[in-house]
């Protein structure tokens, strides 16, 4: 037998009090590996919120070269990247993350090569991660792909040299990626059609504070004048999005009145306009998010198009689609970014939900009066957050198994629901070993 952690939630209880948001995952992993960039110093991350992504990061920041000292009680990281000397990721670390491929720039400028044997991370579709080896072939670097599956970068030169970049989709980690290979370039590199996520806008600001000179963050063209090094900085990311989205939809689901505090409001208008629209109150203040519903009202039915930022964030459909089960009326909900985003429905249909995927792949749900508790499964991060905000408003008890899923984008999660009033509890469940079934 093994164990398994889990989430028990009793549903049906409103939400009241306050709570801090955590810092943002997609902002830290890429500042982690950024952190390998200087010879010298110690670069400082303030505020790095526990979560299983972020350990893997520096356990993968260790295995290269790197002294990495976490200090859980501060949430404070210091990475000394002066001794950096192995250039191979091992598959049993990068296979648990995809943001492992971030950490592809800094070896290839700090060693002149790096070997990944393929990332991982939640099974929501292909995902490609061939334009950033483009990319790396564009600033001058030889892509190889084995035929055991590894990719091996080479740089035969001192430097990577500047060029122009066109990346066929705005990914925040291939903008992220190239954005250091393009530091640390000799000229100039133009970056076409580069993410604009509020994440993306942060990690320029802190390569920019370590020396990168960047023009045009914010917008789908980027400039980049390389420097010969970058310097150690100290820096506090920006708050996690994502998990105030999810917070917010818990009170829209659970019914009642909670302040969101850390928040930066402007990050999340698209969301918070359509919470309007089905009933959730939300009023910023500062860097607070006010977050209301009467019970005693149904919520109303949404259309949602999944778009990269600033359209509505695909890791927030999930959650808005758990949102909608307990609407009155029909629900449109149209995934445009990962083809298996969809990976939460067979859990909330064993919750009651009346929900369908069309031929052309629209999500369809049909609102029911309530929930009903039952046991389910995370597939993924953001399925996971989906099946808790459905727990609280669901009748009865509910068990979510896979709970390392969910522990990898949100800190003690557990925490921030049991402070709002939630009934929440993390539990370790008995499972059979595969190996003997």
């Amino acid at each position: 037998m093994t164990t398994d952690t889990a989430f028990k939630i009793i549903g049906g209880a409103p939400l009241e009090g306050e709570v801090t948001v955590q810092r943002s995952k997609n902002a830290v992993l890429p500042m982690i590996a950024a952190a390998l960039l200087p010879k010298r110093g110690q670069t400082v991350l303030r505020g790095v919120p526990t979560i299983a992504d972020v350990l893997i990061a520096l356990d993968l920041a260790r295995l290269v070269g790197a002294k990495v000292d976490h200090d859980l009680d501060a949430h404070t990281v210091t990475i000394d990247a002066s001794n950096l000397h192995n250039g191979v990721l091992p598959a049993e670390y990068s296979q648990k993350m995809r943001g492992s491929v971030l950490f592809l720039a800094p070896l290839i400028a700090r060693l002149g090569f790096v070997e990944l044997p393929g990332s991982g991370g939640c099974n929501i579709g292909e995902r490609k991660i061939d334009f950033h080896h483009r990319g790396f072939a564009r600033l001058g670097a030889d892509v190889d792909y084995l035929e055991d599956g590894t990719t091996l970068i080479r740089l035969n030169q001192p430097r990577m040299k500047g060029s122009f970049i066109y990346l066929d989709i705005p990914s925040h980690t291939g903008t992220e990626n190239l954005m250091m290979g393009a530091a640390l370039s000799e000229g100039e590199t133009i970056i076409e059609n580069a993410s604009v996520e509020p994440e993306v806008i942060d990690f320029g600001h802190f390569l920019i504070e370590m020396g990168a000179r960047i023009r045009g963050l914010g917008t789908p063209t980027l400039i980049i004048q390389g420097v010969e090094e970058l310097n150690a900085i100290e820096y506090t990311p920006i708050p996690d999005r994502l998990v105030v989205g999810l917070l917010a939809m818990s009170v829209g689901i659970a019914g009642g009145d909670a302040l969101i505090r850390g928040v930066e409001p402007t990050h999340l208008r698209l969301v918070t306009a359509k919470l309007e629209q089905m009933g959730v109150q939300s009023i910023a203040t500062g860097n607070s998010l006010h977050i209301r519903r009467h019970v005693n009202r149904r919520l109303s039915p949404i259309n949602i198009t999944t778009h990269p930022y600033p359209g509505f964030p695909t890791d927030l459909q999930p959650c808005i689609s758990a949102l909608s089960t307990v609407a009155e009326g029909k629900s449109y909900i149209r995934e445009r970014i990962f083809e298996n985003r969809y990976d939460f429905t067979e859990a909330l249909i064993a919750m009651g939900a009346d929900v369908l995927i069309s031929q052309n792949d629209v999500l369809i749900v049909d609102g029911v009066k309530a929930l009903r508790g039952a046991q389910v499964r995370a597939a993924s991060i953001r399925a996971g957050a989906a099946l808790l905000i459905a727990a609280l408003g669901a009748q009865g008890e509910t068990i979510i198994t896979n709970a390392y899923q969910i522990d990898r984008g949100h800190e003690r999660i557990e925490t921030y629901l049991a402070a709002l009033g939630a009934k929440i509890e993390r539990i370790e469940l008995e499972t059979l070993n595969p190996a003997t079934i």
